[in-house]
């Protein structure tokens, strides 16, 4: 872990002390124990979960989480 990071999720500003590794990372932070029926982009860009443990995150990145929902 780096430094602290400043990152926009869902349009909410968070900063985090210890910035995440990782899109992983973040999140197992964020939606502990949840991995399927989310999706995730950054920056506008849909990321694979097969590329989050790859995918390394930026000050100020943008960060869209989207979960299914089950209703009827």
């Amino acid at each position: 872990m780096s430094t602290g990071m400043e990152l926009i999720i869902n349009h909410q500003q968070k900063f985090f002390g210890e910035a995440p590794a990782s899109l992983e990372e973040l999140m197992q932070l964020e939606a502990p124990g949840k991995s399927k029926g989310i999706a995730v982009a950054v920056n506008n860009q849909v990321v694979p979960k097969t590329q989050w443990a790859s995918t390394v995150l930026r000050d100020k990145d943008f960060i869209l989480i989207i979960t299914a929902t089950q209703g009827g």
